[in-house]
């Protein structure tokens, strides 16, 4: 479940995708019944997880690429022909890219928001799937097998954590003054299970990203554990709902929700300390996504998708005057584009 700024994607050999959250809602529902209705799934949707629809790298784009506010299992389901190599080992190699447009806060908390262009490219190679999602690169170096039903991940994962580094629309929290790109780097670890409630083709899958500033810029770490659903409604539709939450260490609290005296007396917001004071859970996400094959097969050729996430500032980053008095404790994304896999 999740990315969508970077714009979506599918649980594994079946992901989950976000869809536009009236669609979603209505969906799960009639999923079974769908699924049944439409010609029959006799193939594997196979598809590397983390594909969600990132930013292009601008100024404008810093928060909506952020690895540790977007959820980044809002997935889209990887479409390609049918396998014809029976002897085959590995989940066949494709390469999918995908584009659009998505609306974001400006800044991860804040009430004003941008609209931003989205991209992401992704594929996989002899069983080895990578993805790229605006400024987050990451690899599976498990070997998806073919025709598996669990499917285990485990790899790398770098992250240009670019939060509040220009063009902030809130005047007082411009005042604070920008903060530097972090460098981050973490693993990304997590399981996937097809054949669960609709269909042999559904999945749920439960992952955890984790990463850790190199750079020395908050020096700290977030930890994102997701857990996600999808199930296809026919061979033209594919539904997903994804929940996750993040976990912010001291440092992370302190960059970028503490205000300093200084702070304080630039912008007019009070004194505050208490992100910094010990990690905690900072936010949680929950995102809806979909897709619809124009060629009207999942996959392959040109695929609609479309989603929307909420999400809630806590504890005490929701408490920031950056959030509470300059922004809100309410996060709202969404977005829609077109993907073509080949």
């Amino acid at each position: 479940m999740p990315d969508f700024t970077l714009l979506f994607r599918l649980s594994q050999p079946k992901r989950s995708i976000p869809f536009l959250a009236l669609f979603a809602a209505a969906g799960l529902a009639a999923a079974p019944a769908a699924a049944e209705e439409g010609a029959p799934l006799h193939y594997e949707i196979e598809a590397p997880a983390d594909a969600l629809l990132a930013p292009s790298r601008d100024e404008t784009a810093r928060f909506a690429q952020d690895t540790g506010e977007i959820d980044e299992n809002i997935l889209l389901p990887a479409a390609r022909p049918q396998d014809d190599e029976e002897n085959r080992s590995y989940a066949r190699d494709y390469f999918a890219i995908a584009a659009g447009v998505i609306t974001v806060p400006s800044y991860n908390g804040s009430d004003d928001r941008n609209i931003l262009p989205a991209f992401y490219f992704r594929g996989r190679y002899k069983g080895y799937s990578f993805s790229t999602r605006g400024t987050n690169f990451q690899v599976d170096l498990i070997r998806q097998q073919r025709g598996q039903k669990t499917d285990i991940k485990f790899g790398p994962i770098i992250n240009l954590r670019s939060d509040r580094t220009g063009r902030i629309k809130d005047p007082q929290v411009e005042a604070l003054g920008d903060r530097k790109m972090a460098v981050e780097l973490g693993i990304s670890a997590g399981i996937t299970q097809s054949g669960i409630i609709t269909s042999e083709y559904d999945q749920i899958g439960f992952r955890v990203v984790g990463l850790k500033d190199i750079s020395g810029k908050h020096g700290s770490w977030v930890v994102s554990p997701t857990i996600d659903y999808g199930t296809p409604l026919s061979k033209r539709a594919y539904i997903g709902v994804s929940a996750s939450t993040n976990i912010y260490g001291k440092g992370f609290g302190r960059y970028y929700f503490d205000v300093d005296p200084l702070g304080s007396a630039a912008s007019g917001l009070p004194v505050y300390t208490g992100a910094s004071r010990k990690a905690t859970i900072g936010k949680y996400t929950l995102g809806l996504a979909g897709a619809y094959a124009l060629s009207g097969d999942l996959r392959k050729g040109f695929v609609l998708i479309g989603g929307a996430q909420y999400g809630r500032m806590t504890s005490r980053f929701g408490d920031s005057p950056i959030v509470d008095i300059a922004g809100s404790r309410d996060q709202w994304l969404a977005g829609g584009g077109v993907a073509y896999q080949f």
